[in-house]
């Protein structure tokens, strides 16, 4: 498999080509399609892709009538399962919603689609976006382009993997927990988690309400910068969206210089267990950071080691709530039984969801329950109050954003992990910012045994602007040797 048999054109290219009339979207879409076929497929294929509909698609180009404008003109992307289109199944990776049609679109959907974007393509994630691997697939394992016997992470793995295999330049993901960032650690792509409530999250299929979010993974800061800009903006559709202005994020890039910045390095994100590897990339890129004028400070958010318990806490309670809708009785699968309605609710969900769906709906039954409730469920949510405010005291310090390691190491071998919380594990640089609600990101910094890894930036609330501007000032700083 050729990772990347031709160079791939950004957003901007693309949308500059297709409104100067030089390229036209079906152009686009034909390329991206005739790249899946070559790698997506097949017993060493990448399987990300769980649906699209080349020949509908292509005669809906070639027939209709488009301005065939906007920022994203003709840009091919990809949309992960848990997104609600139209055009497609949306399934969640999970046999209980298996070709399930959605009535109505996500708003950031539409939005990318009055941007001028064209949905190419539904990608494989972990079931209901629970895990950090992209193997709890009901329709089996997503593998990493740059090793096809290693994970691509997860929960967004199909959305990074088309990404970063050059299928399209830019993709749709959802982070409940690191589900955007972590994969495009391990794929050698940017992924990025904006502010709770800068996108509307009409239309993401709920797994922990107050953590979930769209975010967008793109082969460079600026596909991934022109597609949060296109998404990002109140929705009275959504009661949780914020209505603080958007700036244009992918304007971020124009200043050359980070003089004046304050990077704050946390010391719990660098443990001495770090892989040295893994602290060598991480320690150079903080030296650009450092050449292009910025200020590196050493910070604490000392309640860092408490995230992962707090996390695994709060969203299988909340996972536990959202996905008792899936009963066999208003949509998706439906077992019948002899037992009556409760044995029909039995059958339909033991055989519709996975095991780690299980495992998380039994254990957030579980810390909701009576008795279970103030010991478990609302300490963790105390807990939490006090991760936003380590964040929340850094900033306020004069800290403009912080630098960390996006993931512990490179992506590792299909089925290598099979202890559950060993691979919750996975999600300790990344959780913190999904439960203080704050803006992340992360970007290649190099390889690490001969595999991508990324760095994160986090930056304060609504701080996507200097968080982005720092990105690409890094990214110009590593060069394109760091990408995928």
């Amino acid at each position: 498999m050729s990772l990347q048999k031709t160079r791939l054109s950004g957003c901007a290219e693309i949308a500059r080509d297709v409104v100067a009339g030089k390229s036209s979207p079906a152009d686009h879409a034909r390329t991206a399609f005739d790249r899946a076929r070559e790698i997506n497929a097949g017993s060493d294929g990448l399987n990300a892709i769980l649906y699209s509909d080349e020949k509908a698609l292509l005669a809906e180009l070639t027939s209709k009538k488009r301005a065939n404008e906007g920022a994203l003109a003709g840009v091919p992307i990809a949309v992960k399962d848990n997104i609600a289109t139209l055009s497609l199944p949306t399934s969640c990776g999970s046999r209980i919603l298996e070709g399930y049609h959605s009535p109505y679109e996500a708003t950031a959907i539409t939005r990318l689609r009055d941007a001028g974007a064209v949905v190419l393509c539904k990608t494989n994630m972990d079931e209901f976006a629970m895990g950090s691997s992209s193997e709890n697939s009901a329709y089996g394992a997503v593998r990493n382009p740059h090793d096809i016997t290693r994970v691509p992470g997860g929960s967004s793995g199909g959305s990074a993997a088309v990404v970063a295999a050059g299928i399209v330049p830019l993709a749709l993901g959802s982070e409940t927990g690191g589900s955007v960032r972590q994969p495009a650690a391990f794929c050698g792509i940017v992924g990025v988690k904006p502010t709770y409530g800068r996108v509307s999250r009409y239309g993401l299929v709920a797994f922990a309400s107050s953590l979930d979010q769209i975010g967008v993974l793109g082969k460079s800061v600026d596909d991934a910068a022109l597609g949060m800009r296109v998404i990002s903006g109140r929705d009275e559709m959504d009661s949780t969206s914020s209505d603080q202005p958007v700036a244009e994020f992918h304007k971020a890039g124009e200043s050359t210089s980070l003089k004046g910045m304050v990077i704050g390095k946390p010391r719990e994100y660098f443990p001495s267990s770090l892989d040295f590897a893994m602290r060598d990339r991480c320690e150079s890129a903080l030296e650009h950071l450092r050449a292009l004028g910025a200020t590196i400070r050493d910070v604490s958010l000392p309640r860092t080691d408490l995230a992962i318990p707090v996390y695994y806490i709060v969203a299988p309670a909340e996972a536990s709530s959202n996905l008792a809708r899936f009963d066999g009785v208003r949509y998706g699968m439906r077992v019948t039984s002899k037992s009556g309605l409760r044995g029909m609710y039995e059958e339909t969900r033991t055989r519709g969801f996975g095991p780690e769906v299980t495992r998380r709906i039994m254990l957030g039954t579980y810390v909701l329950s009576a008795g279970y409730y103030d010991a478990y469920y609302r300490k963790a949510q105390a807990v939490r109050k006090l991760i936003s405010a380590d964040f929340r005291e850094v900033f306020a310090s004069g800290v403009h954003a912080l630098f960390t390691p996006t993931t512990p190491g490179p992506a590792f071998q299909i089925g290598a992990v099979t202890d559950p919380y060993e691979m919750y594990l996975n999600d300790i640089f990344t959780a913190t910012a999904n439960l203080a609600g704050v803006p992340a990101m992360s970007i290649p910094i190099g390889r690490v045994n001969g595999l991508p890894v990324g760095g994160q930036i986090i930056a304060p609330h609504f701080g996507e602007l200097e968080m982005f501007r720092i990105a690409y000032a890094l990214e110009r700083a590593l060069g394109p040797g760091a990408h995928a």
